[in-house]
């Protein structure tokens, strides 16, 4: 089950995903959220800086078409915003999202 506990990161990364739904027009469906079972750190998904969304065709090709390719992190290719936010394709089957910013 997704959660989403109550934090000033956690209403940045919700802004997040507001604008990246409305700049790609795509389906945004959150798969992950500040729920147990991911890896620690500042910019986590438990410290809220983190989303997980579902692979749909339309937000794969807005992210590779849109963003900077920035390497590879070793589970996926890693896709740069303008805004500094980082998305990786993480092992093929859920976009892994660090929002340090609002912006998509």
């Amino acid at each position: 089950m997704t959660s989403f506990k109550s934090s000033p990161a956690p209403v940045r990364t919700m802004q997040g995903a507001v604008t990246l739904k409305r700049s790609s027009d795509c389906t945004i469906n959150i798969t992950g959220g500040t729920e147990v079972g991911h890896a620690g750190g500042t910019y986590s998904h438990f410290n809220g800086y983190k989303l997980d969304f579902s692979p749909y065709s339309c937000l794969g090709s807005y992210i590779r078409n849109n963003f900077r390719y920035s390497g590879n992190r070793g589970d996926g290719p890693i896709y740069t915003a303008p805004s500094g936010n980082v998305y990786v394709l993480e092992n093929g089957n859920h976009w892994d999202v660090t929002y340090y910013s609002c912006g998509c």
